[in-house]
């Protein structure tokens, strides 16, 4: 297993930036380019393997990404797309798609697609067809749809993702670690398109639909410290006890789900932005008071911002 590797534009000359990201995206996912109009090009993006999971997280500007189409090389894969901040749309044999927070898709790296990418942040693994083709034998039915992550499952799976960032490599510790995080890998995965398949529908999906928007709402503005019930319901469209009530049939309030949210989302900058102060992270994600912040964080995590970051 390889170390989680950090690039970033921050030291290139800004004329070089361009083609200093072509160059790296290229050599980790043969045939993929990016381009971008009227905005200075900025990005940084960390890259980890695990087994046969080929994973990074690119954040930055407006930007297209696009792939020519990778050969075979006698193993089929699929590559999945995981909106964790702003929106993204995938385009692919002429299907098209639009990810907002928490939304997946899965597609062929084997045939050309683009993304139009607003400033965003994105998990993306690339992996064998042949372990998750085993766990959903309808497979290509599903590949280019859009999948909201809205689901039980789907925020289970985007929470797994997340915590192996915040791990780290963990091999040394139990050499059967890399082959158990595969598989869970694909059984979390596998439980999360079963379901965004298998959405409500009749009589309580315009319960689901709200369920779905909010959940989008909640992690599109971690960063607003006026994120609470209130701008929930005028975002959409309604009373602040429809809020309440959708937030309880999820087992909790819009105040604990929300400070959750922010401290899982703290939590995992910690780790992949080392250079970042604690204070900065936590008014990034709405907190007023660093103090503040560092008391619900210690509660919650049981060690304080620091010691979390120190210890990984």
């Amino acid at each position: 297993m390889g170390t989680i590797e950090k690039f970033a534009t921050t030291r290139i000359a800004p004329r070089q930036r361009l083609r200093y990201w072509n160059d790296l995206v290229d050599r980790i996912y043969t045939g993929t380019w990016v381009n971008t109009q009227g905005e200075e090009f900025r990005g940084e993006m960390w890259r980890w393997d695990i087994g046969d999971l080929a994973m990074i997280r690119p954040r930055s500007t407006q930007s297209t990404v696009g792939r020519r189409g990778a050969a075979a090389g006698g193993e089929e894969r699929v590559i999945l797309h995981l909106q964790c901040r702003g929106s993204s749309r995938h385009t692919q044999n002429g299907d098209e798609c639009v990810l907002q927070p928490g939304d997946f898709v899965l597609s062929s790296p084997h045939q050309p697609y683009t993304i139009d990418l607003r400033e965003h942040e994105l998990l993306v693994v690339e992996f064998p067809r042949a372990p998750l083709a085993e766990r959903i034998p309808k497979l290509d039915d599903m590949l280019r749809r859009h999948m909201t992550g809205g689901t039980p499952g789907g925020r289970v799976f985007h929470d797994f993702l997340l915590s192996l960032w915040q791990l780290g490599d963990q091999s040394e510790l139990d050499p059967e670690w890399e082959s158990g995080v595969t598989t869970v890998f694909y059984d979390l995965f596998a439980l999360a398109m079963r379901g965004a398949q298998h959405a409500p529908r009749g009589a309580h999906a315009g319960d689901h639909a709200l369920s779905e928007r909010m959940v989008s709402l909640v992690e599109a503005s971690l960063g607003d410290p006026a994120l609470g019930s209130a701008m929930l319901a005028t975002s959409c469209n309604t009373s602040i006890r429809t809020i309440q009530n959708v937030f309880a049939a999820m087992g909790t309030t819009p105040t604990a789900y929300i400070l959750e949210r922010r401290l899982r989302r703290a939590a995992d900058r910690l780790i992949v932005a080392p250079d970042t102060s604690i204070t900065d992270i936590a008014f990034d994600l709405g907190f007023n008071d660093s103090a503040y912040f560092t008391r619900c964080f210690r509660r919650h995590f049981g060690a304080a911002p620091r010691d979390w970051r120190a210890a990984r």
